[in-house]
């Protein structure tokens, strides 16, 4: 796959990759991991789309200075310019965990106008409990605030987030999800500025129930696909049907045997969805 880099207004960086031909279609990352989480995708979609997979800024490649705000409305803000940007006015976009919320956020305030939204497990307009590895994550991040402590938390942060705890967020226990979760934190112990960004980050992304969605899923015009798991139980069903009666064109599909880490559980049903959808 090919690494490229867009340029936000402000200057943030977003590193992404692309690979094949034909209409593009980029596919957004949940937080704390990176491109690769949805990299499994990818062969089996290049027949028919350009796929795009950028890293989320703090993620991966992408920036990680501590000069932005990192609020979710900034994240939404350089996101939304990179899917225009790369992909065009009416692009086709899909997204899991936050880079399904920063899209859905994007959507329903008028600064992405998607051909087609694709939805995978997230938190939609209700309140999870964060994952073992998003209470171990906020460790580091906290210490990274802490004036002084922000090397302390970057070469600790691979003792606290460790490889093994990626396995756990696939329903089959993929052992490739270790080299995920590896890859994710490879640089963080040189990176001093990557956590002093966690600490904003952790601060000012929003971790209580977001009503104000259940207004906004109709006024939403695009078609939606929510592409569910039925074995993450951090993301129930039950929020997503409830979504599915409130978009004006929505469907949704749901890959048994599947985890949080759906691509890793099924990437060819996955691909098969997002095929058939877009």
């Amino acid at each position: 796959m090919r690494l490229r880099l867009f340029h936000a207004p402000d200057g943030a960086r977003v590193a992404y990759r692309e690979a094949g031909t034909g209409p593009p279609l980029a596919l957004l990352h949940s937080l704390l991991l990176s491109h690769r989480e949805l990299a499994p995708v990818v062969e089996h979609l290049t027949d028919r789309f350009r796929v795009v997979l950028p890293d989320l800024p703090l993620h991966g490649d992408s920036e990680d200075r501590p000069r932005h705000p990192y609020t979710r409305d900034w994240l939404v803000e350089v996101m939304a310019a990179f899917c225009r940007d790369v992909c065009g006015p009416r692009p086709l976009v899909g997204g899991h965990g936050a880079g399904a919320e920063i899209l859905l956020h994007a959507t329903a305030t008028g600064q992405l106008a998607p051909g087609r939204l694709v939805l995978m497990p997230n938190r939609l307009h209700r309140a999870t409990p964060p994952s073992p590895l998003e209470r171990r994550w906020r460790v580091a991040a906290r210490l990274g605030g802490v004036p002084g402590l922000d090397r302390v938390a970057a070469r600790t942060t691979r003792h606290l987030v460790r490889p093994a705890l990626g396995p756990a967020l696939s329903a089959s226990g993929s052992p490739a999800a270790r080299d995920l979760v590896r890859h994710a934190y490879a640089d963080v112990a040189g990176n001093p500025n990557l956590v002093r960004s966690w600490s904003r980050l952790a601060r000012r992304w929003p971790r209580a129930a977001q009503l104000e969605l259940l207004d906004a899923y109709p006024t939403i015009d695009a078609p939606v696909l929510l592409l569910w798991a039925d074995a993450d139980a951090q993301h129930p069903l039950d929020a997503a049907e409830e979504a599915l009666d409130l978009f004006p064109h929505a469907q949704l599909r749901v890959l048994s045997g599947t985890g949080f880490l759906l691509a890793y559980d099924d990437p060819v049903g996955v691909a098969r969805e997002l095929k058939a959808f877009c």
